[in-house]
Parts: structure tokens; C-alpha cells; sequence
């Protein structure tokens, strides 16, 4: 209740009464008062008529009421009526920051029902209603009469123009309860130009975020498919849970329909997801996976808990009826090439850290490549990992602890590309390591680590194929339990060296490290799963064991020498870099020793005197960077092993440019000289508008392996993209891509899946 009596203030004039219990909602019908509040009003005039009962603020009109504000040129209170007519550059602001200006606000006490002309309507998140005029009724429903509705603000330079897109509607109807506006007997304009006629249509209200109706449709193709068209319906089953269905027909096969559940929970969420076809035409697949079934679905699930602020478990799992569904029918979230299924449990505490995962993979492949790769695929139940590094010191030194065990079971031997990958059958490792250091400052700033550290494994192995293997002549120590150990004495010596002048800092740091050690024992013998993979280079230069994974141990005595440089050139540039070399000083070389896929073999370390390995690199601000990496024949200081990138960043222009090199490696099946180059760049323009490309060039082959196009416009309202890629395979069989996307604020976006938007 509105009630205003007050005694007569000449010249300017200010009110308190006092307002009884109610929820109060502005016409733009977002935000209430639920309050005793006071009503404030302040003019430069009031005038009273006891005859018609009428109060007039004139002048400079204010009204504070529950946080909400209203100013207007004159303000008419009519006791009898109960009405508020507010006339003149009327304008409300609400406490969420919602503004409403008119010509005039004729409406009750309560603020449920009124008429106002000449409405326009600013929302917090820069959306816009405007109207010739508007009716609001039960305090809940406005009513717009040839009405406007857009995301996009006016321009500044010319707020004549029309926006880039907006609704007309002869009505417009803003339910404040439901939160739905709905639009009758309209037109989308776009850049002032009608598009499309909507004789009716329903979007939620710009304040929902969640809300259940249909979403904007996507759309799709491939030979195979056909043209498809994706409608997806949204249903908010709780403010922390949703359903989302999704129906796609397809010219070519069908029906496809999906289910995605999705649960958040004070702790985290998980989401269950379901999909399925009833294929029409399964010859137009010309692989068997696709082919061979008429009926075809996955069900997957994803989570993620935070069991305290130290533990973390989680999964993501996917079950499918072959092996290429989810990929070929691009079901979001399960369209990697390598699914990785995983259970895990992380916890992180301090200096402590625990990891345990038990994973399964599948490789989303098409058979016409020929790679059979996702039946040769383990199962690792599990692998876990626990480091801790004691709060204490032992002897002055720090004293790390480490325990990594795995265990592998496969159905198949992985014999891909002329070598072993992986075995048939199971085989699993326990190891335990420990290292103790500690670093002396000398004199002069030389620092003294001298490094203790002791491992033991425990392995076991159950299979048919134990060797020997023809293309490394190792064989396996045969199926049972074994052990092995190994134990390490080293002292690592670095002497930094501060150089200035007036404008820059240069730190050069020559670096030694001597590691003595007996024999990796029964070398290349035991099941190498998780140490194939090996690249010598700056990065590993000084490790303690520089294989990749567990499964192998450097042994022997060696010796590491290299150069570390760091420096500074005024306030923006930064300069960096490395130069080294390795060598086997006794007994027997690791790298040399060959294993199941002669992991060692052509890495620079198989020889007394490694190769040659170095790095540098510069940087100015965050703008340009750029850095070079190589490995140089140990005699003749060719390159082995060569990589550049170049980058540069600024407002209009982002861009980067790459090179790889790699010699020859036989052993690996690759006969010849690896070389490529790649580039791309994303240039803005017109403030609002980017094109984009990239492309990869395989110098070895002489071909175009990847190249991309695309043209975009994103403002804080609309957005268009466009992008074209094509991709060669080995056999130079060509995949032509092409997407669009065009999203419109608040009302959603629609086109094809740019999945990986920033190559374009």
C-alpha cells in the first residue's frame, strides 16, 4: 500500500512513509521488493488538491522506494485511484541495474498494473526492449504492443542505425513468473533487412540461464551420413540436474537419438550420456565396423568429486557396439581418436602426492587404414604412483620417496610397424626408489650436490611371446616372477656466473654431473611397456635416469657436461639456453642394449660419446618468442634432431610458425629423413572481424598434409564463423572439411561443431 500524506514543503520537498509488507515488481518485471520499506520522495514542488485527493511532486522528481529509484519531470498520486502517473522523462532504475525510461508511467500503488508510452528497457546483461507502449497486469505479465527486442547495443557513431539483428513483434509478452518472453506475428532483421517471418515463438527470459524448451539446431554432413539436422530439447529437472535429448535425421541413415543426464552435487558432477541408430543404409559405410551393423549405440559416463580439499576421484568410461560409433556420429565428448577409459583416485597434500588409475583404451579407427591398432590395446589395472618428499632433513639433505607399479594384461601381441609394442598375455611391475641430496655452497658460489639413490623392482610375466624379436634380437627372461636393483653415487657441481651492465644480466652456469652405478641388470630382458618412447635432448640432459617410463634403468657410470645461460636485456627482453653433451665411462651402455623395441637405438646415447644437444631462445614481453632446439652428430656435428617455432602476439595479429627435422632412423622402420614445417596466423581487423589460416607442408614428401581456412565476426551480440579444412592421409587421399557457426546472444547459436576452432 502506497498511501502519501505529508504536510506541504514550499520550494523543495521531501516525504517518508511508511509502505506495509509486499512484493513489489517494476514493469520491466525482473527484480521485487519484499520489505517495510520506506517510500522517499523528493521534488522542487508539491502541490496537494484535497478536492480530487491528488498530490503532484513537480520538478526535479525523485522516488526511492526499496532500493528502486524513479525520476521524472512531474509525479501525480491519486488517493482515490490508488493510480501513480509519472509524465515526462520518466526514468526507473532498479537495484539489479535494470533501467526503464518512457514518456509516461501510469500505474498502481503496488507497481502490479499500469500502462506506460514510449517504453524502452535496459536489462543487466545489455539486452533491450523498446515499444510504443506497454500494459502490465496481475504484477507479473508486460505486454509489449509493436515492440523491439534485441542483445545488441546501439552504435555510438550512428545510434541511428538500425542494430545488427533484431526482433519486431506486434507483441510482446514478458511473463516475470514463468520468465518466458514470447513473441506473436514477428520478423528477425538483420543489419535492418527482414530475414524470416515467426508467427510465434518462446525463448526464456534474458535473467534465465537454465530453462526447459528447445535449443538451437545444428547441422551436420559426410557422404556416409548424408545431411543431418540435430534438434535438441533441454529439460532443467532441478536447479543442480538436466536432461538433455537430441534428435538428428539424417538423409542417408536415419534416426539418431541422444540422451545426456548431467548431476552436480556439492562435491561435483557426473553425467550419463546414451545414444543410438537403427542404420538405413549401411552399405554407404565403406568400412566393416560401420557396415556390418544396422543397429548401433554407446553409453557413456563422466565424473568428477571432490572427496575433501586433498582427494579427487573420478571417471570416464564408454562402452560402445564397435569400435568407431561415438567418432563416427560425432557424439560430443566421445569423439577422440583414443577413448582413454579411466577410474581414478588422486590426493595432494604438501610434499605428498598419490595417483591410481585403471584404464582401458579404444581407438576410434576406421579399418580402410590398415592400423588394427584397437585390438592391440592393454587393460592397466592398475597403475599408481606415490611420491612424498620428507618434512625433515637427513644429514642436511633432502630425502625423496617413490613407489610406481603397474600391471598390463593384452589379448593380443602388439607387433605394429616391424617391432613389439606390447605383449600378449600379462605382465606387471612394483618398483620402489628413493634419493637422498644435498647442495653445499662453496666459496665463490659453487654449488656441491652430492646425490645417494637406491631402486628395487619386483616383476612378473605370463606370456607366449617372449622372443627372441627378429628386428632387435632380444629376448625376454621368460615367464615367472623376477627382481632387479640398483643403486647410484653422483655429485652434480654448478658454478653460476652474474654478468651485468648498465641495461642488461647474463647468468652463464657451466654444469657436471658424475653418476656411478653397476649394470642395468638382465638389460632389455624385461617387459618395456612404458619406456618406449625417447628422445634425448636438453630437457633430460642432467636427469639421474634419463629413460622415459620405469620399465628400463640406466646403468654404468656417466658423466654429463653442459653450459646453462640465462639473461636479461632491460625491462622486456628475456634470453635463455643450453649446450651439452653425455658420455658412457664404464661399464655396460643402456642405450646400446637392445629390448623389445631397441628403445636406445638412434637416440645420440648409444655411443661412449653421446651427441650434442642444445637449445636457445628469446622473448620480448608477451609479444614475440622464439626458440630453437637440435641434436649434432657427436664426430661431424650434423643435425640428428631439429626443431624452431616462432611466435608472435599482438591486439591484430596472432602467428606462429614451426619446423621439425629428424634423420633417418632404420630401426624404426623409417628409412629416410623426416622434415616438416607448419604455420598459422589469426589476423583481426575492423575491430569485430578475424580471417585465420593454417597449413602443414611435408617437406619429405612434398605435399600439403593440412591446410585451413576461415573467416569470422564476433561482437558482444552476434557472431558468424566459416572455416574450410582439407587433410591428406599417407596415401594422399584428400578430406575436405567445411562448418559454419552463427550464434546470436541470448538466443542461442547454431550450425556445425567447429571442434577445433582455433586452427581457423
Amino acid at each position: 500500500m502506497l498511501g502519501i500524506a505529508a504536510t506541504a514543503v514550499l520550494g523543495s520537498g521531501s516525504v517518508t512513509t511508511p509502505v506495509h509488507a509486499q512484493t513489489v515488481q517494476s514493469v520491466a518485471g525482473l527484480t521485487g521488493v519484499e520489505d517495510d520499506s520506506p517510500l522517499l520522495l523528493q521534488a522542487d514542488e508539491l502541490v496537494y488538491d484535497r478536492d480530487r485527493q491528488t498530490v503532484a511532486a513537480v520538478g526535479g522528481v525523485q522516488v526511492d522506494y526499496g532500493g528502486t529509484r524513479m525520476v521524472a519531470d512531474r509525479l501525480v498520486y491519486n488517493q482515490m485511484t490508488r493510480r501513480l502517473v509519472a509524465i515526462g522523462n520518466v526514468e526507473i532504475l532498479q537495484p539489479d541495474g535494470t533501467r526503464a525510461t518512457a514518456d509516461e508511467f501510469d500505474v498502481t500503488d503496488d507497481f502490479r498494473e499500469g500502462f506506460v508510452n514510449a517504453l524502452r528497457i535496459v536489462t543487466p546483461d545489455e539486452t533491450r526492449f523498446a515499444a510504443e507502449s506497454a500494459v502490465r497486469e496481475r504484477g507479473e505479465v508486460t505486454t509489449f504492443n509493436n515492440g523491439i527486442y534485441t542483445a545488441c547495443a546501439p552504435c555510438e557513431e550512428h545510434p541511428e542505425k538500425p542494430p545488427i539483428w533484431q526482433i519486431k513483434a506486434q507483441r510482446i509478452i514478458w511473463n516475470g513468473t514463468e520468465k518466458t518472453v514470447r513473441f506473436e506475428n514477428a520478423s528477425f532483421e538483420f543489419l535492418g533487412v527482414p530475414l524470416a517471418s515467426l508467427p510465434v515463438f518462446t525463448t526464456a527470459d534474458p535473467t534465465v540461464k537454465r530453462k526447459t524448451g528447445f535449443l538451437a539446431p545444428s547441422f551436420r554432413y559426410s557422404d556416409e551420413t548424408g545431411f543431418g539436422a540435430s534438434i535438441p530439447y533441454f529439460i532443467a529437472l532441478a536447479p543442480n540436474a538436466d536432461l538433455r535429448l537430441t534428435g538428428t535425421g539424417m538423409t542417408r541413415q536415419g534416426f539418431l537419438g541422444e540422451a545426456e543426464f548431467r548431476h552436480r552435487l556439492t562435491n561435483g558432477m557426473y553425467s550419463l550420456q546414451i545414444a543410438g541408430i537403427h542404420q538405413m543404409a549401411p552399405g554407404a559405410f565403406s568400412t566393416p565396423q560401420d557396415s556390418s551393423n544396422t543397429n548401433r549405440g554407446m553409453i557413456g559416463t563422466k565424473g568428477r568429486f571432490e572427496v575433501n580439499p586433498r582427494w579427487t576421484f573420478g571417471w570416464d568410461v564408454l562402452a560402445q557396439t564397435d569400435k568407431n560409433f561415438s567418432r563416427t556420429y560425432e557424439i560430443k565428448g566421445f569423439t577422440d581418436r583414443v577413448q582413454r577409459n579411466d577410474i581414478y583416485l588422486t590426493g595432494l597434500n604438501d610434499r605428498n602426492f598419490f595417483d591410481l588409475h585403471a584404464m582401458s583404451f579404444d581407438v576410434q579407427e576406421s579399418d580402410a587404414d590398415g592400423s588394427g591398432r584397437d585390438a592391440l590395446q592393454p587393460w592397466v589395472l592398475p597403475t599408481f604412483d606415490y611420491n612424498t618428499i620428507s618434512d625433515y632433513p637427513l644429514a642436511g639433505g633432502e630425502l625423496s620417496f617413490n613407489v610406481n607399479a603397474r600391471g598390463i594384461w593384452r589379448d593380443d601381441e602388439d607387433q605394429t610397424a616391424g617391432a613389439t609394442h606390447g605383449l600378449d598375455g600379462q605382465n606387471t611391475r612394483i618398483t620402489a626408489d628413493t634419493e637422498w641430496r644435498r647442495t653445499v655452497v662453496a666459496p665463490g658460489g659453487l654449488a656441491i650436490t652430492p646425490i645417494l639413490a637406491a631402486r628395487g623392482d619386483f616383476l612378473t610375466l605370463d606370456t607366449d611371446t617372449t622372443g627372441p624379436y627378429s628386428t632387435t634380437g632380444a629376448s625376454l627372461t621368460g615367464n615367472g616372477s623376477d627382481s632387479r636393483w640398483m643403486a647410484t653415487a653422483g655429485v652434480e657441481v654448478r658454478w653460476p656466473v652474474l654478468f651485468t651492465t648498465a641495461q642488461s644480466s647474463h647468468v652463464i652456469e657451466p654444469i657436471g654431473q658424475i653418476f656411478v652405478r653397476p649394470d642395468e641388470t638382465d638389460a632389455g630382458m624385461f617387459a618395456n611397456e612404458d619406456a618406449q618412447s625417447f628422445v634425448f635432448d636438453t630437457t633430460n640432459l642432467f636427469e639421474r635416469d634419463k629413460f622415459s617410463g620405469y620399465d628400463r634403468i640406466e646403468g654404468g657410470t656417466r658423466a654429463n657436461l653442459g653450459v646453462r645461460y640465462t639473461g636479461a636485456v632491460g625491462d622486456d627482453i628475456a634470453l635463455y639456453g643450453m649446450f651439452g653433451q653425455s658420455y658412457h665411462l664404464a661399464g655396460m651402455n643402456s642405450f646400446a642394449a637392445p629390448d623389445m623395441v631397441n628403445a636406445g637405438a638412434d637416440s645420440g646415447l648409444e655411443t661412449d660419446v653421446s651427441d650434442f644437444v642444445g637449445m636457445a631462445g628469446a622473448s620480448y614481453q608477451d609479444t614475440f618468442s622464439t626458440a630453437v632446439r637440435g641434436r649434432f652428430d657427436e664426430k661431424t656435428f650434423d643435425v640428428r634432431r631439429a626443431e624452431a617455432e616462432l611466435a608472435y602476439t599482438s591486439h591484430a595479429l596472432v602467428a606462429s610458425a614451426g619446423y621439425a627435422y629428424i634423420d633417418a632412423q632404420p630401426t624404426y622402420g623409417f628409412a629416410t629423413e623426416r622434415q616438416e614445417v607448419n604455420g598459422s596466423a589469426t589476423l583481426r581487423f575492423e575491430e569485430f572481424w578475424r580471417v585465420s589460416g593454417n597449413a602443414t607442408y611435408d617437406i619429405t614428401n612434398r605435399r600439403l598434409a593440412r591446410t585451413g581456412i576461415g573467416l569470422a565476426y564476433d561482437d558482444e551480440c552476434f557472431a558468424i564463423g566459416l572455416h574450410w579444412l582439407q587433410t591428406r592421409d599417407n596415401t594422399n587421399v584428400k578430406t575436405n572439411t567445411f562448418g559454419f557457426r552463427i550464434a546470436l546472444r541470448t538466443l542461442g547459436d547454431f550450425g556445425t561443431d567447429i571442434n577445433d576452432s582455433s586452427n581457423y
